[in-house]
Order: structure tokens, then C-alpha cells, then sequence
């Protein structure tokens, strides 16, 4: 295993992919610039073949499920020992998904949940055009920042759609709305498929 970059942020993260097409990325969540689900993005969409592993100290749902969209390959957090690191990040080169347990758990019991009463077609029918608009674009990945910028609306216009989205289909996070959203055909399957779809 040989390191041929490092970057301090998301940008460089991509300028340095550009330069040395490695093989694997050790992506940090939470960097100034550009953050590491941004940053993951445009690799994989300028080099779908590197492989980008997510190394962070956050095991936040929001995170964990951005990344994954993002298309990094698995989600490691740094309380792993050096040993365990290495062994999982050589696991990717034979196609494996290095993911930390405490992660595995958040999403096995993501999936396993159905928290939603309402039934597909009454759920879409309570909701408003906007409304739909803004949970096909959560459903592709993009946050609040860039829904409103899409949209041409104000960030807090699209939290508050957000919170009437979650309240109509009794869920509890944007997760569950994107997921909830491309199963049950409220919205077009995203590009980037949800995980465990």
C-alpha cells in the first residue's frame, strides 16, 4: 500500500485524484472548502472507478447515508485500530465493503424499518408539487443548500417543506423520505441508487 497524495480539502481532494489516479481514497466527512460527501461526488463522477472510503469520527445517520449516495464504498470511523484499517481498506481491492460495525448496524436497522402508516397513494396525494419537487431532489442527494439554489428559493423555504414532507409521511429523518420516495414511486429513482435499493 502506497500513499501518492494528501489533500486538507475537498477540492484537493479532487485535484489530487486528477494528478494521481489512485486506486483508493480515504475520504474525510467533514473538511473545510468542500466537504467529503461533495468531494466523494465529483470523484466518482470523474472517476467512477476509484474506490472512495468515507474515514470519519461521525457515525451521524446524515452523514453516514450522504456519503453512501455520494457513492463512497464503504464508511470507516477512526476509532479503528491501524491494523484494522489496513486490513479493511485491502478488502476493497477484492470488492469488498469496508464498513465499521457500529455503521453496519445503523444500516441494517435503517432498512429492516418501515415507520410509514400512510399508504403510497394517499401519501402522495397529501403532498403539494413543491413539495414532491423538493423530495425528488433530497432523493438524489442534494442538501437543503442546493435544493434552495436549484429551486430558486431560500434554504429556510426548503426546511420547512422538509418538516411538512417528514409530518405528511409520519417519518422521521430525509433518509427515510428518499427512501420511502423511490420505493414506493412518489419520485424518479435517483441516478445514484439509495443504499439497499
Amino acid at each position: 500500500m502506497r500513499v501518492v497524495g494528501e489533500a486538507s480539502n475537498g477540492l484537493e481532494a479532487l485535484d489530487c485524484v486528477r494528478a494521481t489516479r489512485p486506486d483508493v481514497v480515504l475520504m474525510d466527512i467533514n473538511m473545510p472548502v468542500c466537504n467529503g460527501v461533495e468531494a466523494t461526488r465529483l470523484i466518482k463522477g470523474e472517476y467512477p472507478e476509484t474506490k472512495v472510503v468515507a474515514l470519519t469520527v461521525s457515525d451521524e445517520d446524515d452523514d453516514l447515508f450522504d456519503a453512501i449516495k455520494s457513492g463512497a464504498e464503504g464508511y470507516l470511523l477512526k476509532d479503528l485500530k491501524p491494523e484494522e484499517l489496513f486490513d479493511l481498506l485491502q478488502g476493497v481491492s477484492r470488492r469488498e465493503t469496508p464498513i465499521s460495525p457500529a455503521v453496519a448496524g445503523k444500516l441494517l436497522n435503517e432498512f429492516r424499518r418501515r415507520p410509514w402508516r400512510d399508504s403510497a397513494e394517499t401519501a402522495g396525494l397529501n403532498l403539494t408539487a413543491r413539495e414532491l419537487e423538493v423530495l425528488q431532489l433530497v432523493a438524489e442527494g442534494l442538501s437543503n443548500g442546493e435544493i434552495a439554489a436549484r429551486l430558486f428559493i431560500v434554504e429556510g423555504t426548503v426546511k420547512n417543506h422538509l418538516h411538512n414532507i417528514l409530518e405528511k409521511l409520519h417519518l422521521e429523518n430525509r433518509l427515510q423520505a428518499a427512501t420511502y420516495a423511490v420505493r414506493e414511486g412518489l419520485v424518479e429513482r435517483p441516478r445514484r441508487h439509495l443504499p439497499g435499493s
